[in-house]
């Protein structure tokens, strides 16, 4: 049997385990299960290892994906400059266990992202500053496009909500909601920015994918922006995974 496997905590519901176990058995991949493992601190991970000798992957989610580094052998070099890691592939040699960490967010954010560009996408307002932000930013960097981060208490390098001018939001047509706000159950809330500033040319991104059409995504959509949920990325990212796992 080879078991994968999600860490972080809480999970109280997971994308990946509905996918890989839905995978196994459309595919009829046989002796193959995808389990989760809520794990409070990091420090328990070589306990999870040594207790499930089976273990060939996992995925890596919130609060863990830049606190596991310091646990693995090998980071690629992508989420080495991403900072985070959300994909670890699992090897065990004599009785050794070697890990290997990668970051699948950042290739399901650009390959879900680089079909919508155009020639107006050369700035973006990137909202949160976060673990998400970080594969977002590592994309953007990747693609040329310039970005202001967006928070909401002043930290260097960053600008405030309230400082976003109608210019600004002019200037800046890509719009990526990397933070919580809109997620159910809390689906009233949403970037606070002044919408009317919107247009065609626009196009709003939320990492959210629950609800599918967040407050963000449907006040964007109001002023006629081009918008987009996280659903396709996530899809990309386990895909990804899933070929990291079985090279």
């Amino acid at each position: 049997m080879k078991t994968y496997g999600l860490i972080g905590f809480p999970l109280s519901h997971s994308f990946s385990k509905k996918f890989f176990t839905e995978k196994f058995a459309n595919e009829k991949i046989a002796n193959h299960q995808y389990e989760l493992f809520p794990i409070e601190d990091i420090k328990s991970l070589a306990d999870l290892l040594a207790e499930n000798q089976s273990l060939c992957g996992l995925n890596v989610t919130i609060p863990h994906k830049v606190s596991v580094l310091p646990f693995l052998n090998e980071i690629e070099e992508a989420a080495e400059k991403i900072g985070a890691v959300n994909c670890i592939c699992i090897k065990r040699f004599a009785g050794e266990t070697y890990l290997k960490g990668f970051n699948t967010d950042a290739y399901g954010f650009q390959k879900s992202l680089e079909p919508l560009l155009t020639n107006h996408h050369r700035k973006a307002l990137i909202f949160g500053d976060g673990g998400a932000a970080k594969a977002v930013k590592y994309v953007l960097e990747k693609l040329s496009i310039e970005y202001n981060i967006v928070v909401r208490k002043p930290v260097e390098g960053t600008i405030l909500y309230s400082e976003i001018t109608a210019e600004i939001l002019k200037s800046h047509k890509l719009l990526i909601n990397t933070t919580p706000l809109g997620m159910s159950p809390n689906t009233d809330s949403f970037p606070d920015i002044d919408y009317t500033q919107l247009g065609t040319d626009h196009l709003a991104y939320d990492l959210v994918y629950n609800p599918l059409e967040t407050a963000f995504l449907a006040k964007a959509a109001t002023q006629g922006a081009q918008i987009k949920n996280g659903l396709e990325m996530l899809y990309k990212q386990a895909e990804k995974a899933w070929a990291i796992w079985n090279k």
